[in-house]
């Protein structure tokens, strides 16, 4: 019987990594930071889209101001789809990848343009957001940056749970 447990357990032991569990922002979350998006962006004169996409770049949450382009929304995906591909803010990935950002324009689903932001908790990327239709990337990043300021104690505290 002792030796069959122990097989047993070099067995369990095998496939332990087989499932994985990772952290997820909430539909709820999301909502939030894309409205906080929009809304910063509207008070300051601009009509903008907000994305937020999960950790491994799926759509959570689309928005679009009234006046907002409708090509905002997927150029908003796309620089949040950058946050994913590149773990860091858009931005920082546009001026570290000048030398192949042509190239990188190319690929299906990312934009290599300013105004993507990467949502993360305790270290953790839970996924990101992208904004457009600003007049130029560091307004869209903006308003980025203001909408996860209004969730930070959120994120904070995700992380101890």
């Amino acid at each position: 019987m002792k030796a069959l447990l122990s097989v047993l357990a070099v067995i369990s032991s095998l496939w332990a990594g087989d499932v994985v569990s990772y952290k997820q922002m909430s539909l709820e979350l999301a909502t939030v930071i894309a409205q906080e998006a929009v809304k910063t962006c509207r008070e300051r004169g601009y009509q903008v889209s907000a994305v937020v996409v999960d950790r491994s770049g799926n759509l959570q949450v689309a928005l679009r101001d009234v006046y907002a382009s409708r090509f905002t929304t997927e150029i908003a995906q796309r620089k949040a789809n950058t946050v994913i591909l590149s773990g860091t803010d858009s931005g920082v990935f546009r001026k570290n990848r000048e030398d192949i950002r042509q190239e990188l324009n190319h690929i299906g689903g990312i934009i290599v343009m300013e105004g993507g932001l990467p949502v993360i908790s305790g270290g953790t990327l839970l996924g990101a957001i992208g904004v457009s239709g600003a007049p130029g990337g560091d307004k869209d990043a903006s308003c980025a940056e203001a909408a996860l300021k209004t969730v930070e104690d959120r994120l904070v505290f995700a992380s101890d749970e």
